[in-house]
């Protein structure tokens, strides 16, 4: 307010000489402009803030993306959906929401992380309370794990102190230095305050290749046994992953005290694509681009795709990850035969 008159007197030099009324006026509206101007509803138009204490997270916004842009989970997204939004309406959460997703690469563990990180915070990934580590990118030599612990208690205590409702994400935790997780446990234990700063607003997510061969035979066996895909539920998982992630010294979370205190609330399988998920996937890219779907390209698309076990070739051995790259191929071929939507 002081800064707002004292520009307004700049402005307007001659404003002395108005009369009491005038002046008073003119000190009204800049007092109001900067009111205006200053109010978190429009200032965040703006400049990104951190979401407000009773800010609730969009269920059927969220299931809709979910449902229409992650394919052949089932599993991933009933579990996802029903923690996040418990954990958003409850006022007082006991400790921070965390997730480990596991799974072989290309089954959507990435995508629904940036579809979660987009829900809590709009710019998703380039939001400056989202925070993604990559193991072999910011911890990649072994001899520092003393820094690199300190450096992580470091940044999730600076940005949680900021920001109550910072995401952090874990890519590539099984190329992670056994023990390095250990250093945010204080974080993710049910403190109501650790020096100070509460954690119980925050959302770690763990992203893993580890786990996805004892989640590919459970599937497998599914299939043999004649069972739907959809009857696969969480109990018949979550156990033996999280016990298998455990005594993996390559999960990242090897003889973890994470695991050992029961600090991870759910360990989500992402199931191997089928055939039919992998076609999804494809016209899905086709869509992004602007191109109508051909089916004949669909096809092609996800027949130059490698499927195991060896005879039956159910499932895709690099699930989506590849589409793209193998539809680059059939460019020319879509542009030619195809007419861009709209």
């Amino acid at each position: 307010m002081p800064r707002a008159v004292g520009l307004l007197w700049l402005l307007l030099p001659g404003l002395a000489a108005l009369e009491p009324l005038s002046v008073g006026l003119a000190i009204g509206v800049a007092s109001a402009l900067t009111g205006y101007l200053s109010h978190p509803r429009f200032y965040c138009n703006y400049v990104e803030c951190c979401p407000s204490a009773g800010q609730r997270l969009n269920a059927t916004a969220l299931k809709a993306q979910l449902d229409t842009k992650l394919f052949g989970q089932h599993l991933a997204k009933d579990v996802v959906l029903k923690a996040v939004m418990g954990f958003s309406n409850n006022p007082s959460p006991k400790k921070p929401l965390t997730l480990s997703l596991h799974g072989w690469a290309g089954t959507g563990k990435n995508f629904l992380s940036q579809i979660l990180a987009e829900h809590v915070h709009r710019a998703g990934l380039r939001s400056k309370f989202v925070h993604l580590f990559l193991a072999t990118l910011h911890f990649p030599h072994h001899d520092q794990i003393k820094l690199y612990k300190e450096q992580l208690q470091n940044w999730i205590r600076g940005n949680v102190s900021a920001c109550p409702h910072s995401v952090f994400i874990f890519d590539e935790m099984d190329k992670m230095h056994p023990g390095l997780i250990d250093a945010i446990k204080p974080f993710l234990d049910y403190y109501e305050q650790v020096d100070g700063v509460s954690y119980r607003k925050a959302i770690f997510i763990f992203l893993s290749n580890a786990g996805g061969d004892l989640i590919n035979k459970a599937a497998l066996d599914f299939w043999t046994s004649g069972k739907g895909r959809e009857e696969i539920q969480l109990k018949d998982l979550e156990p033996t992953l999280s016990v298998g992630v455990f005594n993996n010294k390559n999960s990242g979370l090897w003889h973890s005290s994470l695991i050992d205190r029961n600090l991870i609330d759910y360990f989500v399988p992402f199931l191997p694509l089928e055939h039919k998920h992998v076609k999804m996937c494809v016209r899905a890219e086709m869509i992004a681009r602007g191109y109508a779907v051909d089916e004949k390209i669909v096809q092609a698309v996800a027949d130059e795709m490698t499927f195991f076990p060896k005879e039956q070739k159910i499932y895709s051995d690099k699930g989506c990850k590849t589409v793209q790259a193998k539809l680059d191929i059939h460019e020319d071929t879509v542009m030619r035969d195809t007419k861009p939507k709209g």
